[in-house]
């Protein structure tokens, strides 16, 4: 798919309510969507099916009209279209570039710390690479005898097929992508058949996504979802990452903060226009 026309996104987690922050995103993705004459695209992103409610993905809907947005038909939602996620896994396991790692967290941890000064990458000690030289024979017996395990991507050989890499975000310039800050990152679990990093890649390629509006805390996962762009053979979206909102004692917003969700706002009576202000929806982006 080639995309024509400018499109953005707007993607919530629907685990609790939209708050402050979500406001501001969204807000954001608008209208940088409506300054090219696009749309913004509304997306769903329930995998994770232990914390995601449905009364979260309504409460999102009515937010989100209640604050003057619109967006078209249909809302892409993550957990019905898994077989385009397992379509890219499986694109990546015919070019050997996945392998199964059958460690606990626990196992993980203790590997870490018994090696000292391991390498940190932005989502903190990069995982050792215990699993990834067992033999091909072994790991079909593990898995055929049902033991629990990761689908993590070997970053450091799909980097080098892809050969140099960069993208260019809006407030930033054009980025060199260095995918191996994040180690060999986990792209499916045997619970949760897809993760945060390939679902959006896909979604995004198959949406027309040409503009990638999100927070500054989302910045650093552009490096792993250019990779899976190029070893996917999708487009390439421009990017925008926007400043986090945050509250008076400078920490930013989550949805564990029940005062500054949208559904309480609403009901101590504030008005969308007053919600986008409290957003700071008029101060520079």
């Amino acid at each position: 798919m080639t995309p024509r026309t400018t499109t953005t996104r707007f993607a919530p987690s629907p685990t609790g309510l939209l708050h402050l922050g979500h406001a501001y995103s969204a807000l954001f993705a608008q209208a940088r969507a409506a300054e090219a004459g696009g749309d913004m695209l509304l997306r769903i992103e329930d995998i994770d099916r232990g914390r995601c409610r449905p009364a979260f993905e309504q409460a999102i809907l009515d937010d989100l009209a209640w604050l003057g947005l619109a967006w078209p038909a249909p809302v892409r939602r993550q957990s019905d279209h898994m077989a385009d996620y397992a379509d890219a896994l499986a694109r990546l396991q015919a070019q050997d570039l996945i392998y199964p790692c059958f460690c606990t967290r626990r196992e993980i941890q203790a590997e870490i710390a018994a090696a000292g000064n391991a390498p940190h990458g932005p989502d903190g000690p990069l995982y050792p690479g215990t699993c990834r030289g067992i033999g091909a024979a072994e790991r079909d017996d593990r898995i055929a005898a049902g033991a629990a395990h990761a689908l993590r991507l070997r970053v450091d050989e799909a980097g080098r097929r892809a050969g140099p890499l960069a993208w260019h975000d809006a407030g930033r310039g054009e980025i060199a992508a260095d995918p191996g800050r994040f180690g060999d990152v986990v792209l499916a679990r045997k619970d949760t058949p897809t993760s945060y990093h390939l679902a959006v890649t896909v979604d995004d390629h198959l949406q027309g996504v040409t503009l990638v509006t999100r927070g500054d805390d989302l910045f650093e996962a552009t490096h792993v979802h250019r990779l899976l762009q190029a070893l996917l053979d999708f487009h390439v979206p421009a990017y925008h990452h926007h400043r986090l909102v945050t509250g008076a004692d400078g920490r930013r917003f989550a949805k564990r903060d029940k005062a500054m969700t949208l559904a309480s706002l609403r009901e101590d009576g504030r008005t969308p226009a007053e919600v986008r202000a409290l957003a700071g929806w008029e101060a520079t982006p």
